[in-house]
């Protein structure tokens, strides 16, 4: 079946109330515990500086960016999230919520933000190389765009945790890697048909960065610090495989 940016965006509106009814202030566990720390270390400072969240979910991040003292203007394909995002939001933040796909934000001028991230979005986009086109232009010279997506070498049409009869993880399987095609993750848990995610090789990932005119700053596959470890004992299956990989671009 050939799914679009168009079905993706179906999919979200339908379980966005399912997906967000767990989120904290950090987002959900995998975004507090994997994503977060690194995204905000690379991220940096932001204290008075024009931000975007392309891509903002629930809104979560956008708080988080605000709160440390940037201008935030946050994007949504999901017109079921930003309902959620809008109102999660306080009055007392001046967050810009805006309706639009990151393959085409053309109501936003060239050369507005000195900070793009952009939070396991990509992946949700039938259209990334033109996605990563429009961050380009949106970034002044020397911007930073942060960028986090699945793990393309373990997230794959046929990766799953493969299990023995008491349920105990065996080993995590990955199959049909240069197969670059949309499939159906099994999430949310209940759901009968979970949200879209467009496989890409970590070939065409980088081929595209470069090609779209970014430099490559930094590179990392989270894992579990043994704090949250700690906290949340399961995620010690995160130190077996991992789900994300984030990349720190400059214009």
């Amino acid at each position: 079946m050939e799914w679009d940016t168009k079905e993706a965006v179906k999919r979200w509106d339908i379980h966005a109330e399912e997906v967000t009814s767990r989120y904290t202030s950090q987002g959900d566990l995998s975004r507090e515990v994997l994503l977060n720390p690194v995204l905000l270390d690379f991220v940096g400072s932001v204290d008075n500086k024009k931000v975007l969240d392309a891509g903002c979910g629930e809104g979560y991040l956008s708080r988080l960016l605000a709160d440390k003292g940037a201008d935030v203007v946050a994007v949504d394909y999901s017109r079921k999230m930003l309902e959620i995002a809008k109102k999660r939001t306080p009055k007392e933040y001046s967050i810009e919520y805006y309706y639009g796909s990151c393959e085409d934000l053309h109501f936003l001028k060239d050369e507005t933000f000195d900070i793009i991230v952009s939070n396991m979005v990509l992946q949700d986009l039938s259209d990334y190389e033109k996605a990563l086109k429009e961050m380009y232009r949106l970034l002044i010279e020397g911007g930073l765009f942060v960028l986090s997506i699945l793990h393309p070498c373990f997230s794959t049409p046929g990766s799953e945790w493969i299990r023995n009869e008491d349920g105990k993880k065996l080993y995590w399987k990955v199959d049909r890697y240069f197969d670059e095609v949309a499939f159906e993750q099994k999430w949310p848990v209940t759901a009968r048909s979970g949200v879209l995610a467009f496989h890409r090789t970590l070939t065409s990932y980088f081929k595209t960065i470069k090609e779209a005119g970014f430099i490559l700053e930094g590179l990392v596959e989270p894992k579990p610090s043994e704090e949250m470890i700690r906290t949340y004992p399961y995620f010690k299956d995160d130190l077996r495989m991992c789900h994300f990989l984030v990349f720190k671009l400059r214009k």
